[in-house]
């Protein structure tokens, strides 16, 4: 039944309960008398009630959907309005929990897209420096050994300086271009590119001490893109700005069956 139709039934029970009392054997006086007066307030104060319980219960479905949909947080997906009965307000329910499915896919393709163009320009990056300035870098190499070798003892110990600054110059390049398209993750998994992250950063002087949870369910590549972000974010955050010393990496299964991605430090 529609809402229009339970609402209008509604007041017109109420109605009709009104016009069998006007013709019943009850009888006002004029003027009215104070017993008369309270039995009509009392009358009238039952059918209000009974109107107001009738509609409570009849709007019931409609509250708890304005709540749900009050509190919809497409960050926070997964949460539902209840279907209870039939017509308009069950139609209205399974329409909203249809708009929160569709926006929450579309909201998950969207960062998937969004993913996979920054990877995608990483590893454009990654390529440039490895294949452009990694190799010039070398050839000035090349060319710096060339000419220290064949320079008086004077101007050797400089070259061989800008020798050793080059060096250092290319072994930056690398690592960034590593950082950039992290190819451990694509040939060994989360795992290994978890451990491999944190011995790099251990060799910055921050203790970086990895754990993984044992029974860890099999993750989707964009998935262990994302958690491995994630860490590389954290770990390059705390070795900034934190000032710590220590930093525990943990990868964790929730209750559930879920994932979780733990990075705290002693700063």
């Amino acid at each position: 039944m529609s809402l229009y139709w339970r609402l209008f039934l509604l007041n017109a029970a109420i109605l009709v309960v009104a016009v069998l009392l006007l013709f019943g054997p009850v009888t006002v006086s004029t003027p009215v008398l104070v017993g008369e007066a309270v039995v009509l307030v009392a009358g009238l104060a039952a059918m209000l009630a009974a109107n107001a319980f009738l509609l409570r219960v009849g709007l019931a479905p409609l509250q708890r959907l304005t709540r749900v949909m009050r509190a919809a947080d497409p960050l926070r997906p997964g949460r539902r309005a209840e279907v209870t009965g039939r017509g308009e307000i069950a139609d209205l329910t399974r329409t909203f929990n249809t708009m929160l499915d569709r926006l929450e896919a579309e909201r998950a393709a969207s960062s998937a897209r969004v993913l996979s163009a920054q990877e995608a320009e990483r590893r454009r990056i990654a390529q440039e420096l490895h294949d452009e300035v990694g190799q010039t870098l070398t050839a000035v190499l090349l060319q710096l050994k060339h000419s220290a070798d064949h320079a008086p003892a004077g101007l050797r110990a400089e070259l061989l300086q800008a020798q050793e600054t080059t060096r250092g110059s290319l072994d930056e390049i690398r690592r960034m271009a590593r950082r950039l398209r992290p190819g451990v993750l694509e040939e060994l998994g989360l795992h290994s590119a978890l451990r491999s992250l944190a011995s790099e950063f251990s060799t910055r002087g921050l203790t970086v001490r990895p754990r993984i949870d044992a029974g860890l369910p099999k993750l989707d590549h964009e998935t262990e893109l994302v958690l491995y972000r994630v860490a590389q974010e954290g770990l390059t955050n705390t070795a900034r700005h934190s000032g710590a010393s220590r930093v525990d990496l943990r990868l964790r299964l929730l209750p559930g069956g879920g994932v979780g991605l733990l990075v705290r430090d002693d700063g």
